[in-house]
């Protein structure tokens, strides 16, 4: 009997250990262990198998982004500092636009270009010292012909010395959340080890100037232009020709602009920007090898992006009119309720957007005093039950806590109109 319990006992560790073995050579090859189940195992979302595809990028780093949710699509290297070149110009211009946002500035300003902003060298439109040009103008220097001097003027113009003008674009791309980023001229002239940027800051910059501001789509997309020079020599005129040359390539979308840039040590650089049914994609390219791998590769990248690309939006004119909410203990009895704006989801994976859910979620009623602006509740997105996010409802007017004389004058109405 001892004999056979022995021999029983020495049968199942075998057992187990070809079990162990087996699970861990189907493993080793790429197969399910007999313990894990296909449906449990980790796999990778779409959005993780877009971002790493292997789509034969040869450039040092580069990055396409979603224009209106920022969602990243696809990244190599993309927070790797390196030098921008004239890309640093989409900055410029972003404070351009902030700086006639704010009423600083207009278009038909008039801009006197200084023996400094003059004595750029590189890209330029060959402004001379004293020389009058509008905003507007110089804005089609800088978007266009990609002119130093231009962007120099413009720099001294708003901020009083390029080197402040440099300081604010540092704050505002610290604002932006652009962690690899530190500007050192406002044109990209500059070749410093320490004037750098990585391919997703130059997409965030970029993301922020064409949706705050799409006019810029009218400057980034003509191809030729004339302006006029009037100097002490006389008049003449000088054709802005732009350095894009995407705007010309044969593409399956609409190429809406945005930026090139080149230095012996930056190499080729480019954020470009297109769209395609209803859909905005942003393309950086930076330190390709040659000027026509920068144009190349931001068009695989695009036509990779508007190939997978589905867009969902919505706005007030789609969505369920919102109730009036009860106010407990104020003024007024009821508050006025406000969507706290559109709501977009980008999916990778050919989503049906038919399918999607709203689910408004708020609480029966409020306790005054309500804030215009607060948020009381919110409406929910739902795809198969999968969350894609969330719009905040807000309160539409400031409803102010009922006092005591209050309470009396609403006492004494009633006794009087009762």
């Amino acid at each position: 009997m001892k004999r056979l319990l022995q021999m029983t006992a020495v049968f199942y560790l075998s057992l187990c250990l070809v079990c162990a073995l087996c699970t861990s050579v189907m493993a080793s090859d790429g197969g399910q262990p007999f313990f894990s189940s296909p449906e449990t195992a980790d796999q990778p979302s779409p959005e993780e198998k877009s971002r790493s595809a292997d789509l034969g990028i040869t450039a040092r780093s580069a990055i396409l982004m979603e224009a209106s949710t920022g969602t990243v699509i696809y990244e190599k290297n993309a927070d790797e500092a390196l030098r921008p070149a004239s890309i640093t110009k989409i900055m410029t211009l972003l404070l351009i636009f902030d700086a006639i946002r704010d009423g600083k500035i207009r278009m038909d300003d008039q801009v006197t270009t200084s023996a400094y902003a003059k004595s750029m060298g590189g890209s330029q439109v060959f402004l001379e010292e004293g020389e009058v040009q509008t905003v507007e103008t110089l804005i089609k220097c800088i978007v266009i012909a990609s002119g130093n001097d231009a962007a120099v003027a413009m720099a001294e113009y708003i901020a009083g010395s390029e080197t402040e003008f440099v300081r604010q674009m540092n704050e505002k791309a610290r604002s932006l959340g652009m962690e690899q980023t530190n500007f050192e001229d406002c044109c990209g002239l500059t070749d410093s080890e320490t004037h750098l940027t990585s391919a997703r800051d130059v997409a965030i910059m970029s993301r922020e100037l064409i949706t705050h501001y799409p006019q810029i789509e009218a400057y980034s997309t003509i191809w030729m232009e004339n302006i006029t020079h009037v100097t002490k020599k006389g008049s003449s005129e000088f054709c802005l020709s732009n350095t894009n040359k995407l705007l010309k390539m044969s593409n399956s979308f609409t190429v809406t602009g945005l930026k090139t840039g080149s230095t012996s040590l930056a190499k080729y650089c480019l954020s470009a920007t297109a769209k395609k049914d209803g859909v905005e994609l942003i393309a950086v390219i930076m330190a390709a090898p040659d000027y026509k791998v920068r144009f190349s590769e931001a068009a695989s990248l695009l036509n990779y992006g508007f190939a997978g690309c589905r867009l969902y939006t919505d706005s007030d004119e789609n969505r369920e009119a919102l109730p009036r909410l009860s106010v407990a203990m104020g003024v007024e009895p009821e508050i006025k309720l406000q969507y706290g704006g559109d709501f977009s989801y980008l999916s990778m994976d050919g989503s049906d957007f038919t399918a999607v859910e709203k689910t408004i979620t708020l609480p029966e009623k409020l306790t005054a005093p309500v804030r215009e602006g607060d948020i009381v509740g919110s409406l929910t997105y739902t795809l198969e039950g999968k969350e894609l996010g969330t719009v905040n409802i807000l309160a539409a007017e400031t409803v102010e806590a009922a006092s005591y004389q209050d309470y009396l004058g609403w006492l004494w109405k009633k006794m009087i109109f009762a």
